[in-house]
């Protein structure tokens, strides 16, 4: 057995042998802004990423790094507090572990949420953005390598990965919340540098929506897996056109998470209620 799988499956075994028969049907990758999702759920059980075995350990600021187990709406599900990124110098077999452990766990479906940047010049910071397909231009690829027939294809189609109607319902539920909200492409990038403004040129003549430096990796391993996901950016700042682009840091970014946090983690909760009721 490749080295890799067998990390995977003994740090599955080891969660289940913390949880017992809690079974998650929903699992929820925090971005920044809902990091404190937490607080909003009946928490059965924390695990900290530190105490699996072979578990990556994100490196980031505002990322907690730790598996929660809960109910939300009375519904169970897993929130990996705190994501990795290829920029903290992860290949993305180690980016993409956590999502390969909670398809062992049987997740049913998957929510992702994350900061990008606008390159749309619709958008404005703040925003909340549905994706409904993406670009993929990290030098790297998750599936790369030899293939795990159990956890899916050698070659997985890729056309129906975001449900539009999944995504119609949570640009309702975000309105509700009083969120401007969207459907659009995103566009991943490396990073950790964020992107020049020829660059921001670039990939909106591209087709792009929006740029980040996550998300595209756990989906495309979330889809080899046959987990259905749901993911959506708030928008962080406005990089489009050149005009509107100003500098922009780290605790910027973190920033406007905090300050939408109230509203996407009550649009999270009913986002969970409605993938429940959804077959």
């Amino acid at each position: 057995m490749h080295e890799y799988v067998r990390k995977v499956l003994n740090a599955a075994d080891y969660i289940r042998s913390k949880i017992g028969d809690f079974q998650p049907e929903i699992g929820l990758i925090t971005g920044t802004g809902l990091g404190d999702i937490v607080s909003d759920i009946q928490v059965e059980k924390i695990i900290p990423y530190s105490e699996i075995e072979g578990f990556p350990i994100s490196t980031v600021q505002s990322h907690k790094g730790e598996m929660v187990f809960g109910h939300c709406k009375g519904v169970k599900i897993l929130v990996l507090s705190g994501r990795l990124h290829y920029y903290e110098g992860f290949n993305m077999r180690e980016v993409t572990f956590p999502v390969r452990v909670l398809g062992e766990l049987k997740v049913e479906k998957l929510i992702v949420s994350n900061v990008s940047g606008g390159i749309n010049e619709n958008y404005e910071m703040g925003d909340v953005v549905f994706l409904s397909d993406h670009i993929n231009l990290m030098p790297e690829n998750p599936l790369r390598g030899e293939n795990f027939d159990r956890w899916g294809p050698r070659f997985p189609d890729m056309k129906d990965t975001y449900n539009a109607e999944w995504n119609q319902r949570g640009v309702a539920i975000a309105e509700e919340h009083n969120l401007t909200a969207h459907t659009g492409v995103y566009i991943a990038f490396p990073g950790p540098n964020l992107e020049t403004p020829a660059e921001y040129v670039f990939l909106n003549k591209l087709g792009g929506d929006l740029v980040g430096m996550s998300t595209v990796p756990e989906v495309l391993v979330a889809k080899h897996m046959g987990m259905p996901v749901l993911v959506f950016s708030l928008v962080s700042n406005k990089c489009f056109p050149p005009s509107a682009i100003v500098e922009t840091s780290i605790e910027d970014v973190i920033s406007v998470g905090r300050e939408k946090s109230p509203l996407l983690r009550k649009m999270v909760c009913r986002l969970i209620q409605y993938l429940s009721t959804k077959k």
